[in-house]
């Protein structure tokens, strides 16, 4: 009988880490860059035999590889990645991975994210325009070049975020090793004036939101009914 309430207790932890990450998703559903995340379970048994307890796993979180739509917007300072690749930010957490291109130049040249962060080229160091030249004009490699001179270029990096990876602001993704430079692939590239939108589905997200909201409930009310039997045995075990 407490195996009963073992098991659903473990249900109700991965029902619950699973109810946080799609209320997440569905907050960043129009939020620039966002991956949405994704939770996977496996049975964890007990004992051996005809004895043996499955429970369920915490969970482990994963990163959607899914592309978002891009959506342009005209600005020369907004950028969309294609492909697998990600941009290179500094940030005080140090470098971060982010598919969010909504880029500014400050008044030294820096080419920065909407956050202030530098934004970094492919050797990893913060890209540098000439501010007196107005906006630069990007080519598919990420190349920037002001009055048809180059100037740049915008990197493009690939990382395993791997399992229960760590998120940096909404769009940005720590990565846990350092990532590499994508260099001479056809597969990614830069697009300019364009950003690329969530790749969360809210109408999806939403529908998962109330599955998982009943399975908590019918899980709460079996643990309700197991207690009370456990109750109800005590008692009567107890008046002989």
């Amino acid at each position: 009988m407490q195996n009963g309430l073992y098991v659903a207790l473990s249900a109700q932890v991965a029902l619950e880490k699973r109810l946080n990450t799609i209320a997440d998703n569905v907050a960043n559903a129009s939020t620039v860059g966002f991956r949405a995340t994704g939770v996977k379970f496996e049975d964890v048994v007990s004992g051996l035999g005809p004895k043996s307890v499955s429970f369920t796993s915490p969970g482990d979180t994963y990163l959607s590889t899914q592309h978002g739509a891009m959506r342009e917007t005209g600005n020369p300072f907004d950028f969309a990645v294609r492909g697998d690749a990600w941009f290179g930010i500094e940030t005080p957490a140090g470098v971060v991975m982010t598919r969010d291109g909504r880029f500014e130049m400050t008044a030294e040249g820096q080419l920065v994210t909407v956050e202030g962060h530098p934004v970094l080229d492919a050797g990893g160091a913060p890209m540098q325009v000439d501010p007196r030249a107005g906006p630069p004009t990007a080519g598919a490699d990420g190349s920037l070049r002001q009055d048809g001179k180059l100037v740049g270029a915008i990197g493009l990096y690939e990382f395993n975020p791997g399992t229960n990876f760590v998120r940096y602001g909404n769009s940005g993704v720590i990565p846990p090793t350092a990532p590499e430079p994508v260099v001479d692939r056809m597969d990614a590239g830069i697009v300019q004036g364009f950003v690329e939108e969530s790749n969360v589905n809210p109408i999806k997200e939403m529908t998962k939101l109330i599955m998982v909201q009943r399975a908590f409930e019918n899980t709460a009310a079996l643990m309700r009914q197991t207690e009370a039997s456990f109750s109800d045995a005590i008692k009567t075990l107890g008046s002989k």
